[in-house]
């Protein structure tokens, strides 16, 4: 089959499979599970699959939640993950849209199931929870689990269309300041003070902060402040997040922050240690040529591109896997520009009619990009030799 044929295909199976997918978007934004927690919905999933004729690996990866589906032999040239997200957020659900984005991964890969020998290609859904905290996809991704893949895809859903979205990368911990409890009226001089140690902490990322390039931020919040004001604090912890739009500058910030925390014990007479909250959150790895394989999806399906290219867009676990195989993570809009992510309206739209048209059109994003790189060896070329270079 020729690329318009494979289209053709692709639709067909998209409209076969519209409802059923449609249903499980919506079942999934009903019973929203949170980070790590998502049993029920996993099993949903996964017995989805189980009934058009996958194998399935559940529990995968070491996580409960995750899962590997593989329709068919597994006996194909290429190898292609299409990435499935279904964790939702303390209190407002969906906000994130990931059971609209998990049931489109679904859709595009029963739209394409048929399609692994016409392209030579396996095509594998991994099932990766947790996104909204500690990210299953880095612990995959240090455990080779995409080292064998070509191509890794998912669709994200937002307030505006983009093809490559801005990922920042993202480090999280947790700085411990350890000083000396007494009297902080008849003996203050007998103790060390943890919190001021924080407190000085937090003035040094600040003065960081205007010497740090543009896409650098730090947010920061006191986790523990102490007991009562009459007993000087002995035990005080700061959480911190460290961004960048590069995986290298982000680890130079890491140490800046931390020569932060050290300054502020040196000063206190405290001492401090930290340990890690969540893995460490890469930035998108470029490629131009799976980039314009999207735009001329977009282009056929007459998708607008309408969001801003430069606008930092957040941090996910997606950039990772872009560092073992190339990946991508467009972006449709599901909700008008002033619906930002992340919040109750963003999730009160998962099951709007506009949602379930973004369920098909996100299908076929995936689908199409799948087949129009893997029906064609140069562009396979390409696609591996940006990998490889950038």
């Amino acid at each position: 089959m020729n690329y318009s044929e494979l289209k053709e295909r692709i639709f067909a199976e998209i409209e076969k499979y519209r409802a059923e997918l449609t249903a499980l978007n919506d079942d999934i934004a009903d019973h929203p599970e949170i980070s790590g927690e998502e049993y029920e919905t996993s099993k949903k999933i996964v017995k989805l699959l189980q009934s058009h004729g996958y194998k399935t690996e559940y529990p995968f990866a070491g996580r409960d939640t995750a899962f590997k589906a593989v329709f068919g032999a597994d006996d194909h040239k290429h190898k292609v993950a299409i990435l499935t997200e279904y964790d939702a957020l303390p209190e407002i659900g969906h906000a994130c849209g990931h059971c609209l984005s998990g049931s489109i991964s679904i859709l595009a890969a029963l739209a394409t199931k048929d399609l692994q020998d016409e392209l030579d290609t396996d095509i594998h859904i991994v099932g990766t929870p947790v996104e909204e905290t500690d990210g299953a996809k880095c612990q995959m991704v240090e455990d080779g689990i995409f080292d064998g893949y070509d191509m890794a895809i998912m669709v994200h859903l937002y307030n505006s269309t983009l093809l490559a979205p801005k990922l920042q990368g993202l480090a999280s911990y947790m700085y411990c300041f350890h000083g000396k409890a007494a009297h902080a009226s008849a003996a203050p001089w007998d103790g060390c003070n943890a919190f001021n140690a924080a407190q000085l902490m937090f003035h040094a990322v600040d003065m960081l902060r205007q010497h740090s390039k543009l896409d650098a931020q730090f947010h920061g919040i006191i986790r523990n402040g102490g007991e009562a004001p009459n007993i000087v604090p002995e035990e005080v912890t700061a959480e911190f997040y460290i961004r960048a739009l590069d995986k290298k500058y982000l680890q130079e910030l890491i140490q800046k922050v931390d020569d932060c925390a050290r300054g502020a014990a040196i000063a206190t007479q405290t001492t401090w240690d930290k340990y890690a909250t969540a893995a460490v959150y890469d930035n998108m790895k470029p490629n131009p040529t799976g980039v314009a394989a999207l735009a001329e999806i977009y282009d056929e399906l007459g998708i607008e591109v309408n969001g801003d290219p430069d606008k930092i867009f957040g941090s996910s676990d997606a950039g990772n896997v872009s560092f073992a195989c190339p990946g991508f993570h467009p972006c449709l809009q599901v909700t008008d520009p002033d619906t930002p992510i992340h919040t109750r309206a963003f999730a009160e739209a998962m099951k709007t009619d506009r949602a379930h048209e973004r369920l098909v059109d996100g299908a076929k994003i995936i689908a199409l990009q799948i087949a129009k790189i893997f029906s064609d060896e140069e562009r396979i070329a390409a696609m591996k030799a940006d990998f490889e270079k950038n």
